[in-house]
């Protein structure tokens, strides 16, 4: 205690701002992890981030009458965390999506032929839309595949139609789901 009280408020306002950004982060990305069937590494995740709460609750806690301020620092911390949190989630991209687009039946053809190019596994079905014949293409992409897949579709169609969903695959497929 006497340790804590010793530092430098704004160093101490510093460390603790620092540390929640980072705890709050490991959190976002280990309940993504952990939702994606990475359960191991998102346990190995929660046991460092609960060290480091563990550490900056007891120094917030020290003396908190006296210095609310520290209040406002892990609460913006916080907000902090888990916006940069989002952002190393989406740069690691775990996981696997569904990929649906609904092109019109010219192009149906050489979009497929160019997805599989790429080595995606793509299930083209015969539709009917309003005013012309389409192309229903059903993919399941790595997520760090998606935006390049959706490029490529839309290289070949800019008013393309496509829906994107997070999945947990479970057995079979082309390439990324489990055996």
């Amino acid at each position: 205690m006497d340790f804590i009280l010793s530092i430098n408020p704004v160093v101490l306002y510093f460390l603790i701002f620092v540390g929640k950004i980072i705890e709050v982060s490991m959190a976002t990305v280990r309940i993504v992890l952990i939702t994606k069937g990475e359960k191991f590494k998102g346990s190995v995740i929660g046991f460092f981030e609960v060290v480091i709460w563990v550490i900056i609750t007891a120094t917030v806690l020290v003396d908190i009458t006296n210095d609310p301020l520290k209040v406002i620092v892990v609460s913006l911390a916080f907000a902090f965390g888990n916006y940069f949190g989002s952002i190393v989630e989406s740069k690691i991209a775990v996981g696997t999506v569904k990929i649906e687009a609904i092109i019109k039946k010219a192009h149906g053809k050489r979009v497929s032929i160019a997805l599989r190019e790429m080595g995606l596994g793509v299930t083209a079905v015969d539709a009917y839309g309003r005013d012309d014949r389409k192309e229903v293409l059903h993919m399941h992409v790595p997520r760090k595949k998606m935006e390049k897949t959706i490029n490529l579709i839309r290289s070949f169609q800019e008013d393309v139609m496509i829906t994107v969903n997070d999945i947990r695959p479970v057995v079979g497929g082309h390439g990324i789901l489990r055996k």
